[in-house]
């Protein structure tokens, strides 16, 4: 996908009952868009962190047999630490960027993606989630490389593009796999989290599949969703209680 998804790339999702909530009719085509304001959030918090983190020195050293291996931002992840009880590495770590070009590439597939998304489906239903993708990709960061800090926000916007494909249209849908199959290989490079993005994916699909059955299903699973991605992420940050494998 080359350029910024169009506003028609999403399937009108079933609404709920009369009288349910977020059953009101969508706005005319004359009406002003409604303003992603967790995307807002995201991206103000991410641009400011790289801003302070380029002026003050928050990170830390990580150590190795007395050796210093590197640097570890106050909000990456890295699963020693989150083992050692700092758990908000979990979702923080979409927050931190490795360099100006990661934040730059990143904060415009949130503004093309996930403008579009977070418009499409409510900013409450967007909330919930990017919490469950981001934890899906902290999960399988984690189980495949606890060792390695790891940064960015890619791994949760992958899982907004894994719930896209089940309510998105024949055309949205195709431009999603063009440009997630440039992802793919893209994933391949070293200092990539190939693991982070698959998580995520993998963890967008069934809130996609819930969206796609209606608005009130998906207000059913997604406390569901949260709560076993939460489980999983908690698992996989503590491998002595998994026998270390």
């Amino acid at each position: 996908m080359t350029s910024g998804p169009r506003r028609g790339i999403l399937d009108e999702l079933p609404p709920g009952p009369p009288g349910a909530p977020g059953a009101q009719p969508p706005p005319g085509p004359g009406a002003p868009l409604p303003r992603p304001w967790v995307c807002y959030v995201l991206i103000a918090g991410a641009v400011l962190l790289f801003v302070v983190e380029r002026s003050l020195p928050l990170s830390r050293l990580i150590f190795a047999d007395g050796n210093v291996v590197g640097r570890l931002p106050p909000l990456a992840l890295y699963g020693p630490a989150v083992q050692a009880g700092q758990y908000w590495r979990l979702l923080g770590a979409v927050l931190e960027h490795g360099n100006l070009l990661h934040l730059v590439f990143n904060m415009s597939v949130v503004v093309t993606l996930g403008f579009t998304l977070e418009r499409g489906i409510g900013s409450l239903r967007f909330l919930g989630l990017s919490l469950v993708t981001a934890l899906g990709a902290s999960t399988l960061s984690l189980l495949f490389d606890f060792d390695v800090p790891t940064v960015g926000a890619s791994g949760m916007i992958l899982g907004w593009a894994g719930a896209m494909l089940p309510i998105s249209t024949k055309q949205g849908r195709q431009d999603l796999l063009i440009w997630l199959a440039q992802v793919a290989v893209l994933s391949l490079l070293p200092f990539v989290s190939w693991s982070g993005h698959l998580g995520g994916f993998l963890f967008g699909l069934p809130c996609g599949l819930a969206l796609r059955m209606g608005r009130q299903v998906y207000a059913r699973a997604l406390p569901i969703l949260l709560f076993l991605s939460l489980v999983v992420a908690l698992y996989a940050a503590h491998p002595e209680r998994r026998g270390g494998l």
